[in-house]
């Protein structure tokens, strides 16, 4: 059986562990402290490599931690009642991940000194990674097929439409469908946390430089935090939070969550690749999201998508 979603200022969520009173409160109440440290992402954009990275380039490369506790306890979400209930209970710097948009991200961070690393993804990736990522989760409507993903991906918020009621967007195929696309629109939400570039204790990353230049982008997330690493830490950082290394790492992977939110088929960690988008898009579907994200993203500036 899947799961339902609840919707909070117009933004689907999961119903398991999410409910719009904890929403609120982390929204108007949540403190965040000025030596906390904040690991943002949309879904499926790497997520669980950033937080293991972060949390070895703490430990100095030594996995007892990584390997001891799960990443879910490690870096909390904020945005869930367990995370938000965990995270006040933390003491000294804490570190702490999310999925939410930058409208319902916790009020403090914005007036306080914390740290935020924002990584971005190729979204046509996004888009692949999450469509087989949510067909094995039990905890929302489960896409029947990639193009009914590839549908709702692009509307990015919860609503139905229908065909005879409704003049169709361009880019929609014309089936009649519910979107059930959680955490709201990809172009969206990076639109609006890139507003916070320019800020001295915000940092930039993407995935494909993550892949293609690991060692230099550990650098960058050290020099950052300002945290110093021997080369040998370093090494260890990198051997450590390879995807060959979170596949056999359980407190990093899925074993523990198979049965209850995940079929036993699911794969959090499926491939840890680039571009695998252009194995699944056809050709008008790859036509239609070139436009679309030409119209969504025209007035930023394109160096910060290493993908194109």
């Amino acid at each position: 059986m899947t799961g339902t979603v609840v919707s909070f200022e117009g933004i689907l969520f999961p119903s398991l562990h999410y409910s719009p009173e904890i929403l609120r409160e982390v929204q108007e109440s949540f403190i965040i402290k000025d030596e906390d440290v904040l690991l943002l992402t949309f879904p499926k954009s790497g997520t669980s490599w950033l937080v293991e990275t972060v949390c070895l380039i703490y430990s100095k490369g030594d996995t007892k931690w990584i390997q001891s506790e799960p990443i879910w306890d490690r870096s909390p979400w904020v945005e869930t009642k367990y995370g938000c209930e965990l995270l006040k209970e933390k003491e000294g710097p804490r570190l702490i991940s999310s999925h939410l948009p930058i409208q319902l991200f916790p009020k403090s961070f914005f007036k306080s000194k914390a740290k935020m690393i924002y990584l971005i993804r190729n979204p046509r990736d996004v888009l692949v990674s999450g469509y087989f990522f949510w067909r094995s989760a039990k905890l929302v409507k489960r896409p029947q097929s990639l193009e009914q993903y590839f549908d709702w991906f692009i509307q990015g918020k919860g609503y139905s439409f229908r065909k005879r009621a409704t003049r169709l967007p361009w880019w929609s195929s014309g089936s009649e469908s519910a979107c059930q696309v959680v955490f709201g629109s990809w172009f969206n939400h990076t639109r609006d946390w890139m507003s916070m570039r320019d800020k001295e204790n915000f940092l930039i990353l993407s995935y494909e430089e993550m892949k293609w230049d690991t060692r230099s982008t550990v650098e960058k997330i050290c020099q950052f935090l300002s945290k110093k690493l021997e080369p040998e830490e370093l090494d260890s950082v990198l051997r450590n939070s390879s995807f060959q290394a979170m596949k056999e790492n359980n407190m990093s992977n899925l074993p523990l969550l198979k049965g209850r939110y995940f079929e036993e088929n699911g794969q959090l960690l499926r491939k840890g690749v680039t571009g695998d988008w252009k194995n699944y898009f056809t050709v008008a579907q790859a036509e239609i999201f070139d436009k679309l994200f030409q119209e969504k993203m025209a007035d930023l500036p394109q160096d910060l998508f290493p993908w194109k």
